[in-house]
């Protein structure tokens, strides 16, 4: 978190963090990664405008950090653009809606067998599933369908494609506002694979095109 009047150097020199301390497949003799924002990638948060949000780009002792899957990811696109061809990229998040202790899910009432597309649950969740579609709206995304997922408490929000770098950046951020947003109304949000052993897990599935 970096107040705006040392942006300038935080831009140049990058946001030094301790890798192992991080869950890297570093040691404590390793130097600081130094993680190096990328303007582009730049995020007014909807829910507190003062604040921007910044993907990085992780170097270390001067080299960027070759196995970052952004920069995996970077390298791909340019190896496709030298052949003439810019990989799109579209993903449909699911999550789940949990009470504020993450025990259970946040609405007793959505105990259906078959729960998936059903509008009733959904509109139960409306305040936050509405804020979040409103927050992808107001950053252009192009929001376009939210989903009462199949598992009771679970849910799938969508918004349009876009290159893949800039998808891939979206859906960091993505799950970032809907923890925050989830926080505000009291309840939390989760992406684990599987949260619930009676339940159908959450996947994410991501449509390429060249």
């Amino acid at each position: 978190l970096v107040p705006a009047a040392a942006i300038a150097e935080m831009a140049r020199a990058g946001a030094g963090f301790a890798g192992f301390a991080a869950w890297l497949d570093m040691t404590p003799a390793d130097p600081d990664v130094m993680a190096i924002p990328d303007p582009g990638s730049l995020i007014q948060l909807p829910w507190k405008p003062e604040v921007g949000w910044l993907a990085a780009d992780p170097w270390m002792a001067g080299k960027p950090v070759a196995q970052a899957p952004r920069l995996v990811l970077k390298r791909v696109a340019e190896a496709a653009a030298a052949q003439g061809w810019e990989m799109q990229s579209g993903v449909e998040c699911e999550f789940f809606l949990l009470a504020s202790d993450g025990t259970a899910i946040a609405d007793p009432a959505d105990r259906q067998k078959k729960p998936c597309y059903d509008q009733s649950a959904l509109m139960r969740r409306y305040d936050v599933i509405s804020e979040i579609c409103d927050a992808m709206l107001t950053l252009g995304w192009g929001a376009y369908q939210n989903d009462h997922e199949d598992a009771n408490g679970q849910f799938e929000m969508n918004w349009c494609h876009a290159p893949a770098l800039v998808t891939a950046d979206r859906h960091v951020f993505f799950k970032f506002m809907a923890k925050s947003i989830a926080e505000k109304h009291g309840l939390r949000a989760t992406f684990m694979p599987k949260p619930f052993l009676d339940l159908t897990g959450s996947g994410c599935h991501v449509h390429i095109s060249l």
